[in-house]
């Protein structure tokens, strides 16, 4: 797992500002920083919760901290970030980043529609088709959704 400041870095070399002809200022990770925790909370906001760990404050953020965020979302954080800090920078972006930002928002964004989406059950008022006859089973309507849910855990939520 990652680190704030190693998503930071990456970012920056997307902007070729790391490595080793520049050194980052402790300014430029700390905006870096409040780019990343504001741009993630956006991001939270709109469904994709992706694990970031993000600070109660603003001013408790750490550049040490791990991230919290799978692999798989690493270079979707970092190419978002670095088109965050690129106008602040003066930069322009390769146009390899801007699609790999893109794509890796959209691919997060369609895992968390996927991960709210739920199977809605047919109403006792849907026929079940021709081929289904009342001599065959008595069923000629779905059954429709059931009364109570099973939580998995031994509970059950009464649906009323």
């Amino acid at each position: 797992m990652w680190t704030k400041q190693q998503l930071i870095e990456e970012a920056y070399a997307e902007l070729a500002l790391a490595g080793f002809v520049y050194d980052l200022s402790p300014d430029l990770l700390e905006l870096a920083l409040r780019r990343m925790d504001s741009m993630l909370a956006e991001w939270a906001g709109v469904g994709i919760a992706i694990g970031y760990l993000l600070p109660t404050n603003p001013d408790d953020s750490n550049l040490d901290d791990l991230a919290g965020i799978p692999d798989s979302a690493n270079r979707a954080v970092f190419t978002n970030l670095a088109i965050e800090l690129a106008p602040g920078r003066g930069k322009n972006l390769t146009a390899d980043t801007k699609v790999a930002a893109r794509q890796g928002y959209n691919r997060l964004l369609g895992a968390a529609v996927r991960a709210v989406a739920r199977q809605v059950p047919m109403p006792n008022t849907m026929p079940r088709g021709a081929g289904n006859q009342p001599w065959r089973d008595g069923r000629t309507f779905f059954p429709g959704p059931a009364d109570a849910l099973d939580t998995g855990a031994g509970d059950v939520i009464t649906v009323s």
